[in-house]
């Protein structure tokens, strides 16, 4: 099982970017897909997420009108478009997959069982 994170950057304030995350071996339309973040020095934050079997999505209030989950279930990829980025979006950002958890869990690290290997974003001017 690997899922592989990219797409993060150097970006101005008010710029975008879009992550993605690649699954082998997981089937993204199956899963419950996550995107955390850990900024230095803190602990690692749901930021969003797509709950398996359809199309339930889920933001923290700090992204939430800025950010943008979905899946590519053809491609078995999960994105995300992050727009209006400010420095305190930066932070390395996680991909995680549950087959299992329940809705009630979605924002804990530990109800996922995988995780991608991160993706830097920084948002500077």
């Amino acid at each position: 099982v690997q899922l592989q994170a990219s797409g993060g950057g150097l970006v101005q304030p008010g710029g975008s970017l879009r992550l993605s995350c690649a699954a082998s071996g997981r089937t993204v339309s199956r899963d419950t897909m996550g995107w955390f973040r850990q900024a230095p020095g803190k602990e690692r934050e749901f930021v969003s997420a797509l709950f398996r079997s359809g199309s339930n999505t889920h933001y923290d209030d700090s992204v939430k009108g800025r950010f943008t989950i979905s899946r590519d279930n053809a491609k078995n990829t999960v994105y995300l478009q992050m727009n209006n980025l400010k420095p305190e979006d930066t932070a390395v950002y996680y991909c995680a997959s549950s087959a299992r958890l329940i809705l009630s869990s979605l924002r804990r690290p530990d109800a996922y069982d995988y995780w991608g290997q991160g993706t830097q974003v920084t948002v500077s001017s």
